[in-house]
């Protein structure tokens, strides 16, 4: 009895110390700082890899995240979107504009502000926030510079549209820079005056917390801040001795950057209009309607996710619909008319001021000669063949040169299009002689004497 006791007392022991030893139950030594960096338009791409990092980051437990950013500014929902996942983020997220050189214009501006810890570069700047509206509401939140008489232009914004674009701005960025307690003032005026800052003057202004040299100097001087996170709680920093690592974008981002490209979505809507034309006009291709479709649909989920004008979108297929009806009917009005309106369309179909996200004018006029040249050239074709004589059949034979094969007296036989036929007449041939098919009845050619050679035998 007194031997099992001791068993179950080591045992018992053992486990104590297995569970002392299992993996997490005592704090990680190893703390880890992940870095994720924005270099270029802010767009649905940006949004998708920030939002994986986070997702990581708060898998893995890391220590915090370093968003670095060096960017121009790009779309207003991506940067929102952005903005939502770093507010509800429970790692802190440090916003870093590196390296020397950089800038966080725009969309940018606002998502530094929105970070739980702000810092810049030596040599890089901030600001430039102003909403440009295009056609329409606030798009997107591109780097803009001022006219030279912005500075005497401080009074309300002209129209009713621009003041509520302008005021809905303003009210976002102050109730960023409260909720992070910095300079509100200066982010009101980065919006209504496009003002920006160095990273020394950034500092002085209150608009960031800290200036460092690389990721290894600002964790060095974070270390020991603490931070407030989302639902109120706190977190003290210990980045000193951090491990840097960088996160790489997944497939999904990466797939996303490529066909949230304005150019590559739009050169994908007009291959996925060319391959349904071609499988309409030759069905069971296969190929051509089953690469049109993916194309298509791919082109569709893009211009989705980008703030696209439909107006645009319905000139260029009005321009398609015009051209195509010119194949057929031509008169040159309706063509150049067809090429002006898909050009129009194209030119206004996303409505972004961002250079990252405009339409390349090479590209554009590039498409639009190609598919003018395809309706007109290929479809012209088609109306040809159609309206041309019926290469088979009883209509195909008339008009045609045979060769008397034999004759006796009002018929006999002849050689033709490379086959021998009956044939009858109402005149008299010799074998050799030439003749035309005037008419075929019930598989016997009517031939007459030619009134002129052609054809074929």
């Amino acid at each position: 009895m007194k031997i099992m006791k001791a068993a179950l007392v080591a045992a018992i022991g053992i486990v104590a110390c297995l569970a002392c030893l299992r993996p997490g139950s005592a704090e990680d030594p190893r703390r880890v700082a992940l870095t994720v960096t924005i270099d270029g338009a802010i767009g649905p791409a940006s949004a998708s890899y920030v939002k994986e990092a986070l997702v990581k980051a708060s898998e893995r437990r890391a220590e915090i995240v370093i968003l670095r950013m060096n960017t121009p500014g790009g779309l207003n929902s991506s940067m929102r979107e952005i903005i939502a996942d770093v507010l509800g983020s429970s790692v802190p997220v440090a916003g870093y504009v590196a390296p020397a050189g950089a800038h966080a214009a725009s969309a940018g501006t606002y998502i530094l502000y929105a970070t739980h810890i702000a810092a810049m570069a030596p040599g890089t700047n901030i600001g430039a926030a102003t909403p440009v509206q295009i056609g329409g509401p606030l798009q997107g939140l591109p780097s803009g510079t001022p006219d030279k008489d912005s500075k005497d232009r401080k009074d309300e914004p002209k129209d009713a549209m621009t003041a509520k674009v302008t005021n809905d701005a303003v009210a976002f960025i102050r109730s960023l820079a409260e909720l992070r307690g910095r300079n509100a003032d200066w982010a009101e005026r980065a919006v209504r005056e496009a003002a920006t800052l160095s990273a020394n003057g950034a500092l002085q202004a209150h608009a960031i917390d800290l200036v460092a040299r690389d990721e290894t100097d600002l964790l060095r001087k974070i270390d020991g801040r603490v931070v407030e996170l989302g639902g109120g709680t706190t977190q003290h920093l210990a980045t000193r001795d951090a491990v840097i690592e960088a996160v790489d974008p997944g497939w999904i981002s990466r797939f996303l950057a490529v066909i949230t490209d304005p150019n590559v979505a739009f050169i994908l809507l007009m291959v996925g209009i060319y391959g349904l034309i071609f499988e309409f006009m030759s069905p069971g291709a296969v190929a051509p309607g089953v690469v049109g479709t993916i194309c298509l649909l791919l082109s569709l989920y893009a211009l989705n996710m980008l703030p696209i004008n439909y107006a645009g979108l319905a000139l260029m297929l009005v321009g398609i619909a015009l051209l195509a009806i010119e194949a057929f009917n031509p008169t040159v009005v309706i063509g150049l008319g067809g090429v002006v309106a898909f050009v129009l369309g194209a030119i206004m179909l996303v409505r972004v001021e961002s250079p990252s996200y405009r339409l390349s004018w090479s590209v554009i006029a590039i498409v639009a000669a190609i598919f003018a040249g395809f309706v007109l050239v290929v479809l012209g074709a088609l109306r040809r063949a159609r309206r041309s004589s019926p290469r088979v059949g009883a209509q195909a034979m008339r008009g045609l040169i045979a060769e008397v094969l034999d004759w006796n007296e009002n018929e006999g036989h002849v050689f033709t299009h490379g086959e021998r036929w009956q044939a009858r007449g109402a005149d008299t041939f010799k074998p050799g002689e030439r003749v035309e098919v005037a008419n075929i009845v019930d598989l016997t050619l009517v031939v007459r004497r030619p009134s002129g050679e052609g054809g074929q035998v």
